[in-house]
């Protein structure tokens, strides 16, 4: 990933230089397990530990000539043991016991970091969720004023959303810390499942249950799908707040900094740039999750198709989706919230949000819903067209006036019953976090 969306925890787990690092672990594991069990030499195991140092030029002029990486980097390990005792190097192994099981731990690292992500951002979504708990606003559907909910009910929303993926995520952690040290078709001609458990028991991983000679790609779909769904749900708060920045509504606003600048051409800019970007970059994820797909079915035991997609795909969705989770996290912690311009707005449609209500009520007082719904529905088309209080047409009109007295309707027809059970749903979404 480009250093422009790339934050140092996240890009430290998939550079280079640490991936070799596991590998060279997961060969002194190996080995160390084989001297415990007397298949090593104790002083061929002490002096390949004393001697042997990792030289990442050294690989590459050497893979220049073997076009192989892990061939190149046992060789390389190999020459810098420098002594008979280096034979052991790899000894029963094949590359994707160490490639395979060093991807196992980077993802567990990376599952880590974006439940680390995640649990920041809920707090922050929480915290302000109980901040704007009572900012009155209009609820929206189609892009249409449908009742009034608050401000901070709808991050409750989003902070919910946010606790289940945090789950997921913790299952995930399950899924794919899973190694393999099973050798060339994966079953175990060189060295036992005993072994195997002790070696990936070290390296905090668990045994895949029946290996090919790669651990099965189904674990990285369900996990880059995952994040694939963490992107999304972003893309939805991004995407609401881009629409509540638009200068029509203007009811929330990106943090503006000092300094910063809207438009190369008009000054008066200030646009939602930063959700926008998440929108564009949680398209990446759903793209490497379809890739992740195409790499399951892999010929017999296993092929190397699904390699040169995984070097691009593994490293960018766990780089972009901490990220993401980042930059959203600074949004919503700095938010611009203009409850006025909420009450403002929840006032340009005449009450007619009170509709429902009417509705409800007249059906409890034995109408039939379809007649019920007619009658409501002409007062409200006539509030709108001639830009009237919809509850006070409620009590001028006739048919109405039948069923519901001036002191009923006063009473329904007022917001705070309409939000009575907010608090209610807040306590039990506290009292459950």
């Amino acid at each position: 990933m480009i250093p422009r969306y790339s934050l140092p925890e996240m890009s430290d787990i998939w550079s280079e230089e640490n991936r070799f690092k596991l590998m060279l672990k997961i060969e002194l594991t190996v080995l160390e397990v084989l001297a415990k069990k007397h298949i090593v030499d104790k002083n061929d195991y002490s002096q390949i530990v004393s001697k042997i140092k990792l030289d990442i030029p050294r690989i590459k002029e050497i893979e220049k000539i073997t076009k192989h990486d892990l061939a190149s980097f046992v060789d390389q390990i190999s020459e810098s043991v420098g002594t008979s005792s280096a034979r052991w190097i790899h000894f029963g192994l094949t590359s994707s016991d160490i490639l395979d099981t060093a991807t196992a731990i980077q993802l567990k690292l990376s599952c880590q970091q974006i439940i680390k992500r995640l649990k920041q951002l809920s707090t922050i979504l929480l915290k302000q969720a109980k901040k704007y708990k009572d900012t009155l606003m209009i609820g929206r559907t189609h892009g249409v004023h449908a009742e009034p909910i608050t401000f901070g009910y709808k991050l409750l929303n989003w902070y919910t959303e946010i606790k289940q993926h945090i789950s997921v995520m913790e299952f995930m952690q399950s899924i794919i810390s899973v190694g393999k040290i099973s050798g060339v078709v994966g079953t175990y001609s060189q060295l036992s499942p005993e072994i195997e458990k002790q070696v990936l028991q070290k390296l905090g991983l668990t045994p895949e249950p029946v290996s090919t000679q790669v651990i099965p790609r189904y674990r990285y779909s369900y996990y880059i799908s995952a994040l694939a769904c963490i992107g999304a749900s972003i893309e939805r708060f991004a995407t609401e707040i881009r629409h509540l920045q638009r200068s029509e509504v203007f009811e929330v606003e990106e943090h503006f900094t000092t300094g910063q600048k809207g438009s190369s051409a008009m000054p008066h800019k200030r646009n939602p740039v930063e959700s926008e970007k998440l929108c564009g970059l949680a398209r990446l994820l759903r793209g490497y999750a379809y890739s992740s797909f195409e790499n399951v079915a892999l010929w017999h035991e296993r092929d190397i198709s699904h390699s040169s997609v995984e070097r691009i795909i593994l490293p960018d969705a766990n780089i972009v989706t901490d990220y993401i989770i980042y930059c959203f996290t600074n949004i919503v912690r700095n938010l611009v919230v203009y409850e006025e311009n909420m009450l403002s707005n929840l006032k340009k449609m005449f009450n007619i949000y009170f509709s429902q209500t009417i509705l409800t009520e007249l059906i409890k007082k034995g109408l039939l819903r379809d007649e019920a719904y007619r009658m409501v529905q002409s007062v409200a088309h006539k509030a709108i067209k001639e830009k009237k209080d919809f509850v006070s047409l409620i009590k001028l009109d006739k048919k109405i006036k039948k069923y519901l007295s001036d002191e009923e309707i006063t009473k329904i027809c007022s917001i705070k019953y309409l939000l009575r059970n907010i608090d209610k749903k807040f306590k039990e979404i506290l009292k459950n976090k």
